[in-house]
């Protein structure tokens, strides 16, 4: 395991959240979680990043052990990785919200670093079409 973090919970509850935590950011390109959980999540999809660029059948293996869904990998080993080649690690940045609104807990948000946001995408869109309307 990475990091010391406990986050509350046992064992083998921590590893699956974590996992599920790091296949849904690889399938979506980033989640808001809090500060603790996101730093955690950093350090185990840099290590699933780092298995995608060696590319090999172990690699792939190794991921899917890891990653919950076999499309995530086929899309970490297909086109996440190699937008990575060129890049030594770092390849999640984490930003910082606020205090969640309930409990005061510290929100953050974990995203892939080069990726596009996929929510500025879709306004991209929206307003080609508005531009083809007029």
């Amino acid at each position: 395991m990475p990091g010391t973090r406990k986050l509350g919970r046992p064992t083998a509850h921590r590893n699956l959240m974590l996992r599920g935590m790091v296949t849904y950011l690889l399938e979506n390109g980033q989640i808001e979680t809090t500060v603790t959980r996101a730093k955690e999540v950093r350090s185990l999809a840099d290590k699933m990043i780092t298995l995608g660029k060696a590319n090999t059948l172990a690699s792939r293996r190794a991921a899917l052990s890891f990653i919950t869904k076999e499309d995530v990998v086929r899309k970490l080993f297909d086109s996440i990785a190699p937008a990575y080649a060129e890049r030594n690690g770092g390849y999640t940045t984490i930003y910082k919200l606020g205090p969640r609104r309930g409990d005061g807990a510290e929100m953050a948000i974990i995203r892939l670093v080069g990726l596009e946001d996929p929510k500025a995408d879709k306004k991209d869109k929206k307003d080609k079409k508005d531009s083809k309307k007029n």
